[in-house]
């Protein structure tokens, strides 16, 4: 069988770039079961109420939902269990520091296998405002229609 090579997204948290500031990302390992491997390679997996705990001095991702396996029989995971991060000891460090800070979160933005291993990139994030979130939408307008002017523009000169 050939090594896989690469990396082919799972699934993608894109609340959490709307909710939160990412400050700072980092890619981590999963400890997972069996059935969990196989249900992740078939594609199904939800990030959307996701986070990150840490517990003495270890990184925990909690509410990831991957579904049970169809195949498997009484060895199935719970859909809903924390898993273990694997993250190195500077890492857990710097994120238990800095996640104490007032409004810091730590979010997980996307699941992916990574030359056939499963990898969770995650975020230290803080929360923004209503306001803030009605910036970012007014900015992401006026960026598209910007880029619609100017594409028009260009077609223009062409034609």
């Amino acid at each position: 069988m050939a090594k896989e090579k690469g990396r082919k997204l799972i699934a993608q948290n894109k609340k959490a770039r709307h909710d939160y500031h990412i400050l700072d990302t980092y890619e981590a390992g999963l400890v997972l079961m069996g059935t969990e491997v196989k249900s992740l390679r078939q594609g199904r997996a939800s990030l959307v109420d996701g986070f990150v705990q840490l517990d003495g001095h270890e990184a925990w991702l909690h509410n990831v939902h991957v579904p049970e396996y169809s195949q498997g029989t009484w060895t199935n995971h719970s859909a809903r269990r924390k898993r273990k991060l694997l993250l190195h000891r500077v890492e857990i460090d710097k994120l238990e520091a800095k996640s104490q800070e007032t409004g810091h979160t730590i979010v997980p933005l996307a699941l992916y296998f990574k030359d056939g291993r499963a990898k969770v990139e995650i975020a230290l994030a803080k929360g923004k405002k209503e306001y803030d979130k009605r910036q970012t939408l007014r900015e992401k307008q006026d960026r598209r229609e910007a880029d619609r002017a100017m594409a028009s523009a260009r077609r223009r000169q062409r034609g």
